[in-house]
């Protein structure tokens, strides 16, 4: 499980240095791909392949699967971490989440999704507020 927040920097490269937390669960391989809210979603390949085989199990004629499909795998890059834990970000990837130097690295749970700094700060700012209210809509059973 990803959890936790970072903030490392975007190189010259487009590489990014992994999390020294996160680095064995992603040592065998990654895929980013473009996630919500404008952040890149790194999976780790098993659970990619998990996803893969829910998004393959969905009728081709479901017009939103196929439309989400098709973002979602276009969109991926897979990728092995160096021995330093570095992945490289594609250019059209850290167009997608305007990517600067300085970035957010966070858990969520199963993926850790990889923010430009501002646009992290900007989401917490936006929905910190609503936490408290949506957690019933989330966990109908409280937590």
């Amino acid at each position: 499980m990803f959890l936790g927040t970072h903030t490392p920097r975007l190189d010259d490269k487009g590489r990014l240095i992994l999390p020294a937390k996160f680095r064995d669960e992603l040592a065998g391989g990654v895929v980013i791909t473009k996630g919500q809210e404008r952040c890149l979603y790194v999976f780790p390949m098993p659970e990619f392949q998990r996803i893969a085989g829910q998004l393959r199990e969905a009728p081709v004629t479901n017009k939103a699967a196929r439309a989400y499909s098709r973002v979602f795998f276009a969109s991926a890059h897979d990728e092995v971490p160096d021995k330093q834990g570095r992945v490289t970000i594609p250019a059209h990837l850290r167009e997608y989440a305007a990517l600067d130097r300085e970035l957010v690295v966070i858990g969520a749970s199963t993926r850790v999704e990889i923010w430009d700094k501002q646009s992290w700060d900007d989401y917490l700012a936006a929905s910190e507020d609503e936490f408290a209210d949506i957690e019933e809509g989330v966990l109908p059973v409280g937590l």
